[in-house]
């Protein structure tokens, strides 16, 4: 068993005092985070694990332990490591507000849960902030001006300046402190989840969940329902932004016994909208342009029509001639389509057809008609098939999968593949090619070879919708069954 999973059976078992569950990685996400499901009977677990950031880790659980003892709708922390480098949840599931979003479209269910979720979000926000000790956040205490001149500032450096603008340096870090002094006009009393979107709630049994509330800290009650609303992604209707927020309104303006102002609210509303907007900009330049991750570069292009439809439809809340002049920049055809991703369509002619091989055997031949594609040779990743428990196991079995994935440079090599493959399928699309072949060769053609093929087609059907086939060749002539994804 590979170390992490050997360290996760323990720990469980340290809480549990007997049992062995079964253990499944789960994706990660854009953090360093790694989560896995843990699975004893009929009883079923999260364990989350970051040995790097135990900050992180303590914050989640004392902001966990402080939601559930007021009843509000999060995780319950059930055992935590003593150093902190990992703990143990319930399981909300795997479903979130977004996935939901994604499969039904703007329905009426939809609607529905996102009205659920912003009730409880209000309650999060007001009664969760009653007692809260904000000396267990991350980074800083509250949203106060540092904080918001700081986005402003990762806004800059991560995204503005990769790319070759012209603008007054001196009169935008001015326009940065207007607008950090206007937003806190605003009452800071509140808990503030910071990075409130469709993604962060779960909904299992029609119940909303929030999760990913470790970078919290008191702020005003604005920044999460912006958050929520002008979630890049989401891509909400304009009309339900505004009805939802009207509801979200009446929700914090009841637990707060009518105290809130509607039309202050409201007017601050829109600078806490931009101050999300541009905060995201920033983490999609950092985590995208600098630590070239493919999800965060493909999310450019709808946090930029965002912002143009902001920059259209809404008025600042103050003057900021310098701001708005940069954003403009950024808003136009030329930069969006930079970064825009190519989609297959249903007429799209490509398939891509994907196959794992032996050496042993020689490198199959393309059939596409185009004599070329892709060979790669997965020969230089750790072999489970020198593990005798392994032998008889296939790339397509969960404890091999879990082998190179935690104990080989398999996710290295496939980052690679893709980035070269990318390039291809893109371009092929748009010419209207009909085919591309992708081959993956190790020794047997039977453990490395086949999770590769098989990853490979899951990143290019969930990046450009495009129809591939995958054909294991070593699994085949055993009688192994053909997939087509």
């Amino acid at each position: 068993m590979p170390d992490i999973l050997r360290e996760i059976e323990h720990f469980y078992q340290d809480w549990k005092k007997s049992g062995h569950p079964e253990i499944a990685t789960l994706k990660q996400a854009g953090s360093n985070r790694r989560y896995f499901r843990l699975k004893d009977g009929s009883n079923s677990y999260i364990v989350t694990s970051n040995p790097n950031n135990i900050p992180e880790i303590h914050a989640f659980n004392e902001f966990s332990r402080h939601f559930n003892r007021q009843q509000l709708p999060v995780p319950e922390i059930l055992h935590v490591a003593p150093d902190e480098s990992m703990y143990l949840q319930s399981d909300l599931g795997d479903i979130s507000l977004f996935n939901i979003m994604q499969q039904e479209g703007f329905s009426e269910r939809v609607f529905n849960l996102f009205k659920k979720t912003l009730s409880q979000l209000a309650r999060l926000q007001i009664e969760g902030g009653k007692n809260f000790d904000y000396n267990n956040c991350i980074a800083t205490k509250s949203f106060d001006k540092q904080a918001i001149y700081s986005d402003l500032l990762y806004f800059l450096y991560y995204f503005v300046r990769a790319f070759d603008l012209p603008y007054d340096k001196n009169l935008l870090l001015n326009d940065f402190d207007l607008l950090s002094s206007y937003l806190m006009q605003e009452d800071q009393s509140y808990f503030m989840h910071r990075d409130c979107q469709s993604r962060n709630v779960m909904v299992k049994d029609e119940r909303v969940y929030f999760i990913d509330y470790q970078g919290g800290m008191q702020g005003a009650l604005q920044y999460d329902v912006s958050a929520m609303l002008w979630q890049a992604r989401a891509a909400l209707p304009y009309e339900w932004r505004d009805e939802l927020l009207q509801y979200y309104f009446t929700q914090a303006n009841a637990l707060l016994f009518n105290g809130l102002d509607q039309q202050n609210f409201t007017e601050s509303y829109d600078g806490f909208v931009l101050i999300r907007m541009l905060q995201t900009l920033g983490a999609y330049g950092f985590r995208g342009l600098f630590e070239r991750k493919p999800h965060f570069i493909s999310s450019i292009p709808f946090a930029l029509k965002n912002l143009r439809w902001f920059l259209d439809n809404k008025k600042f809340p103050i003057r900021l001639p310098e701001l708005q002049k940069v954003l403009r920049l950024l808003v136009t055809d030329e930069m969006i389509n930079r970064f825009e991703t190519t989609k297959a369509s249903p007429d799209t002619s490509l398939v891509v057809h994907i196959r794992s091989f032996s050496y042993r055997k020689g490198i199959p031949e393309d059939l596409g008609g185009n004599g070329g594609g892709f060979v790669f040779d997965c020969r230089g990743i750790l072999n489970p098939g020198r593990i005798e428990r392994y032998k008889v196991l296939t790339g397509r079995d969960k404890e091999v999968q879990e082998f190179l994935l935690h104990k080989t440079e398999m996710s290295t090599f496939l980052q690679h593949v893709y980035g070269m493959v990318d390039i291809s399928v893109e371009d092929y699309i748009k010419r209207d090619f009909e085919s591309l072949s992708v081959s993956f060769g190790c020794t047997g053609g039977q453990h490395r070879s086949v999770f590769a093929a098989d990853k490979l087609a899951e990143h290019l059907k969930e990046k450009f919708g495009v129809k591939t086939v995958v054909e294991h060749v070593e699994q085949e002539s055993k009688k192994w069954i053909n997939n087509t994804f």
